[in-house]
């Protein structure tokens, strides 16, 4: 019976992510996987995800987001230390103040307001905070919020409050480009991701028995960065990723019940919050990064844009911005964020 229903609950959350991928969503598959999951238990209570399917879904993402970590990109690393160092500081104290006001102001918990402040991928930090206890459903919608703003708007408002500023192309050895295209050029062998995905596996499991808050995905992680820097031919297919974000949407929208549904209603004030402190962070960040570490405003504003980090990549070159600085600080930015902040959070939430 629980076979049945699984894969009922996986073609529902299908449906509806591969409907929102058409309509362009951003981390449609996730999002649509909630959505449809949720539908199915809502109306005809039949949806199930076993526990191992968030399992799975943190050791995906950890092996996704190391296999795209380049030994270029490290070695450039010392180089942005100083811009990473105050912007990922400000960052965890943006994610503590937002969270706690979050928390005054409307009837969301303590770790689900943290949670949903935390400036990391729409597909990770869900399935990180529902592993830690908190309301993941709500998580899902501001992170949701979070990533639409730092696509949708932050981009071009930076852009009009910085039209006098000169176009940005900092190429030191063409570094991010390069290395890129040349990631991009090599051949990629069905074995390369069967090996990356057992160490990731193994390795995850490990973080799993640990009890360390993520360990799934920060073990993972860990894993494929350091398989990617010794051996180079870490990768995983697309396809793997889509069904991640599938199987962890699905499991998402498994715990969502018409309580939680109304309490969705909740949401906006803690949304409000969201995009007011962001905003006022990009504008802080932007002066910060500019008088102390001589990055132009534009790109600093770009640097502490919360968005994803391919995604920033794509966009700041249209609007005039080519700098090796900026993509290297959105992917240090993704990795610190994703294996750290939880840790962080966690020991805050236990002296509380």
């Amino acid at each position: 019976m629980e076979i049945i229903k699984l894969l009922l609950t996986l073609a529902a959350a299908f449906l509806a992510g591969s409907a929102f991928l058409r309509m362009k969503v951003p981390g449609g598959m996730l999002v649509g996987g909630i959505v449809g999951s949720a539908a199915l238990g809502i109306i005809f209570q039949a949806s199930y995800v076993p526990g191992a399917g968030k399992v799975f879904a943190q050791i995906v993402a950890g092996a996704f987001i190391g296999s795209g970590v380049k030994k270029s990109e490290l070695k450039q690393i010392p180089r942005i230390l100083r811009p990473a160092v105050l912007l990922l500081s400000f960052y965890m104290a943006a994610n503590i103040g937002m969270g706690l006001l979050i928390h005054a102001a409307s009837p969301v918990d303590i770790v689900t307001a943290f949670f949903s402040a935390v400036p990391g991928g729409i597909s990770d930090i869900p399935i990180i905070a529902a592993d830690m206890g908190a309301n993941a459903p709500q998580v899902a919608a501001l992170q949701f919020v979070r990533l639409v703003i730092g696509i949708g708007i932050f981009p071009g408002m930076i852009n009009r409050f910085c039209k006098k500023e000169e176009p940005v192309s900092k190429t030191e050895e063409d570094t991010v480009s390069k290395s890129q295209t040349a990631g991009s050029g090599e051949e990629k062998k069905p074995y390369h991701a069967l090996i990356t995905f057992l160490i990731a596996s193994i390795c995850g499991v490990v973080g799993k028995m640990s009890g360390i808050p993520a360990g799934t995905l920060v073990f993972s992680l860990v894993s494929v960065i350091a398989l990617k820097i010794f051996w180079g031919k870490a990768y995983l297919p697309a396809g793997v990723k889509r069904f991640a974000q599938l199987v962890s949407g699905a499991y998402i929208g498994c715990s969502l019940g018409w309580k939680d549904l109304l309490e969705l209603r909740y949401l906006a004030v803690p949304a409000i919050i969201l995009i007011l402190g962001y905003s006022a962070f990009c504008f802080l960040m932007g002066e910060i990064l500019k008088r102390f570490c001589g990055m132009s405003r534009k790109e600093a504003m770009l640097a502490a844009t919360p968005a994803g980090a391919s995604d920033m990549a794509l966009i700041s070159s249209d609007i005039g911005v080519q700098s090796t600085d900026l993509v290297l600080l959105q992917v240090l930015r993704l990795i610190i964020v994703t294996a750290i902040f939880p840790q962080v959070l966690h020991l805050i939430l236990f002296t509380l």
